[in-house]
């Protein structure tokens, strides 16, 4: 089915989740529109029910069934966010809901799926491969498939977060979210287009998981042969043909952004705007800040999710102070000798750099007789602090090179 979805289906949508859905807050971002000199809004969708918009869409999916087809139960497949969303939207309509997850799905979003009262069960390294298992239990069992991103009362459900940003932010110039298989961004460019065509629709993908730029190239829907990012949310192999059909015809660009973008877009969001989102999203903003957006201010980021495991939050801030230039990780190697790593961590101290770990190591094929490389993690506050430092060292007879990535 490749008919667009239109504003009318987005306002019935509306009318659905009253009282079921929350109009999530608009909130001013003062050190994005400091850098990018133009109002910079955040639409706070990681604080909806269940943690993502992900509910809106479920929900109008599931109360359009029929009873009877109610009665039979729902199945969806997803990474988490949908995950939580239909079996939420499940146990509000009375229906029983089973979910399959990818097996490296994070633990706190099986948990939540499990505590609205899903059965989940962990299938497939990808959710394309979840999907797959997803539908074959529903031919084999009855239970009515719940797609999360490539049908029309999803993507009609999802539109009604654009109708709540262009009543907050009516100024709007340019609108910025997250793609993965495309339903939010489909639903936005629908209200957008019919109500305020003057506005931008900028969508934006994990540069690892990005199906709708080479999609888009070829005219039709490409699946991508492998892909990996930090933003497990929106990683989906290949683009809905609905979904295709509508980015195509509707939203103005879709740009990429690296992981490394969307680490210190997270870092970001946490010291700064005070926002604990995942990493899905937060690719909207990690866009801004790395300039793959031709900002048209005021423009709006959607924070689309807020789902993230605790453990992941850990690396991915130490990801992000990185990429910021605030955390370093070296290794020096230089004579082995009584007192040389203490003049090496002295020297460290004396340029007010902060050493996390140490690991000292004398015997290596590489390494000379006489010689020993010392491994340091060193937290500094940010790039120019951290090439003084590397040039000090390296002035004072240490030869210094980049660690390998863990």
């Amino acid at each position: 089915m490749t008919e667009l979805v239109g504003l009318a289906d987005v306002q019935a949508a509306r009318e659905l989740l009253a009282g079921v859905t929350r109009a999530t807050p608009m909130e001013p971002s003062r050190p994005l529109t400091a850098a990018l000199g133009g109002p910079i809004w955040l639409k706070c969708e990681h604080l909806q029910r269940a943690g993502s918009y992900k509910v809106r869409g479920a929900y109008v999916r599931i109360a359009r069934l029929s009873a009877a087809e109610r009665a039979r139960g729902v199945v969806a497949a997803s990474a988490g966010n949908h995950a939580q969303g239909v079996a939420l939207a499940a146990g509000l309509l009375g229906a029983t809901a089973t979910v399959f997850m990818p097996v490296n799905a994070p633990l706190p979003k099986v948990a939540a799926t499990k505590g609205y009262g899903a059965q989940v069960q962990l299938v497939g390294a990808t959710v394309d491969e979840s999907l797959v298992a997803a539908q074959t239990f529903a031919e084999r069992t009855g239970a009515v498939f719940i797609h999360p991103f490539d049908h029309p009362d999803v993507i009609a459900g999802q539109g009604t977060v654009a109708l709540e940003i262009l009543e907050q932010c009516p100024e709007v110039r340019t609108i910025v979210t997250g793609v993965g298989g495309g339903g939010l961004v489909s639903g936005i460019a629908v209200v957008v287009r019919a109500l305020r065509p003057d506005v931008r629709v900028v969508g934006v993908q994990a540069a690892g998981a990005a199906a709708f730029p080479p999609s888009l190239a070829a005219g039709e829907p490409v699946r991508l042969s492998a892909f990996s990012t930090i933003a497990d949310g929106i990683a989906v192999g290949r683009p809905g043909d609905l979904t295709f059909t509508h980015v195509h015809k509707l939203v103005d660009e879709v740009v990429t952004v690296s992981d490394e973008d969307i680490s210190r877009a997270l870092l970001m969001l946490l010291e700064r705007n005070k926002q604990v989102v995942e990493p899905a999203g937060a690719v909207g903003v990690a866009a801004l800040l790395a300039g793959a957006v031709e900002v048209g201010a005021p423009t709006v980021a959607v924070l689309s999710g807020g789902n993230i495991d605790p453990l992941l939050m850990l690396r991915v801030i130490e990801r992000g102070l990185a990429a910021a230039g605030r955390f370093l990780r070296i290794t020096v190697r230089c004579v082995d000798r009584p007192g040389q790593l203490a003049s090496l961590l002295t020297q460290i101290a004396e340029h007010r750099a902060n050493v996390v770990d140490v690991v000292h190591q004398r015997v290596h094929p590489h390494l000379r007789l006489g010689e020993v490389e010392v491994a340091l993690s060193v937290e500094t506050r940010g790039a120019d602090h951290s090439d003084t430092l590397i040039s000090a060292l390296r002035a004072n007879g240490y030869q210094v090179f980049a660690a390998p990535e863990a």
